[in-house]
């Protein structure tokens, strides 16, 4: 009997392993498969670092076990390699010297959230310290999302040129709804700032015209180059308070437990197939550049998505790069969640990057140095 009991727990842990080393093939690899058909892939995409996580415990189990069963989930990562290094880059350090190299371009991409605008009148120094930071670390160029600014009212609390001279930007082109007023005062849209030359701006905006369906592209001058910035940020879930509370304590004890989890299911597939194809829509004007291109933003996606491998193809992410950990860039719902990325071209070396750790906003700025191949 006890000797039936192994066998049967052997074969229970094997299978398990197969299994779950089989999910995070498919959640590696499901940004390579067209949403429209196989969206269901896209939660195994967010599931991917813990399913990568479950095959190291495997392989802590069968150490001490059978070892020669740890190939399972070996052989699984090896398979997985590059998206590895996408979600987890395979190095200890990554410095960032804040003081700029006078040859380097630093570029900051950050979901500002409003610069908290709602709270502006009870907790105006938070304003403060996002403006702060972003005159401590001088970027040259600055990507924002969920930007609300005034660049025609010069009392509004958030007035374009104010900001510009806390920074020492000289240039900038917002991208809004002009339907759409935030309060009367400011618009709500995404936003670039620049210290060189802008020499062409464009908005791109498609139906329903709201404002995940508007990106944007600048052509800037530096030193006699010319490149193209494109700021994008790509359908949010748009998570209601219950929907957050589900996902923090998900239970399936009441009918309404089961009408919430059909929701963020809906949501969540929805999300997924809205932003195949804002990616694809970004992906054909970033292909009609003749400048070798920058791409920032927030993506509302993780690096093994369909969103991240049409806009990254051929371009390198400047976490992967020079990035460590898991880079997490929104502070909430999980802790795994690098949604906002710096993309370049190839034209393009990496110095350094950099996340900067300070809760100002729901996500983190991050921030990289760049400068072009000799």
């Amino acid at each position: 009997m006890p000797g039936l009991f192994r066998r049967i727990t052997k074969k229970f842990f094997i299978i398990s392993n197969i299994i779950v080393a089989l999910l995070f093939l498919l959640g590696a690899y499901g940004g390579n498969f067209n949403p429209q058909y196989w969206w269901p892939l896209g939660f195994l995409t967010l599931a991917c670092f813990y399913l990568l996580l479950a095959l190291f415990l495997f392989i802590l189990f069968w150490f001490f076990v059978k070892p020669k069963w740890s190939l399972i989930s070996i052989i699984a990562m090896l398979l997985a390699f590059k998206p590895i290094i996408h979600i987890i880059p395979l190095r200890f350090t990554a410095p960032f010297e804040k003081q700029k190299q006078a040859e380097n371009l630093r570029i900051m991409s950050w979901n500002v959230e409003h610069f908290d605008i709602l709270e502006h009148k009870t907790h105006p120094e938070t304003k403060t310290a996002m403006l702060d930071l972003i005159a401590e670390y001088q970027p040259d160029i600055a990507c924002y999302q969920e930007m609300v600014g005034s660049d025609s009212i010069p009392e509004a609390i958030n007035y374009i040129p104010d900001m510009m001279e806390k920074a020492s930007f000289k240039y900038y082109h917002y991208s809004y709804n002009p339907k759409v007023d935030f309060d009367g005062k400011h618009h709500f849209g995404i936003i670039t700032f620049s210290k060189y030359p802008i020499i062409n701006k464009q908005t791109i905006s498609y139906y329903p015209y709201d404002y995940n369906s508007i990106f944007q592209y600048t052509d800037i001058v530096k030193d006699g180059d010319t490149f193209r910035v494109f700021n994008i940020h790509l359908q949010s879930l748009k998570f209601s308070s219950n929907n957050l509370k589900f996902i923090d304590n998900p239970e399936m004890k009441t009918q309404e437990d089961v009408k919430e989890s059909k929701k963020l299911l809906y949501k969540l597939k929805i999300g997924f197939l809205k932003r195949m194809t804002q990616s694809e829509r970004i992906k054909e004007e970033m292909n009609k550049s003749p400048y070798p291109v920058i791409v920032c933003g927030d993506f509302n996606d993780v690096p093994n998505s369909y969103a991240y491998n049409t806009i990254g193809k051929g371009l390198q992410n400047a976490f992967a790069e020079k990035g460590r950990g898991i880079g997490r860039t929104f502070s909430s719902i999980s802790p795994t969640l690098r949604i906002d990325n710096i993309f370049v071209a190839q034209q393009f070396e990496v110095e350094q990057y950099v996340r900067i750790s300070k809760k100002l906003s729901d996500h983190f700025p991050v921030l990289t140095d760049v400068k072009f191949k000799k």
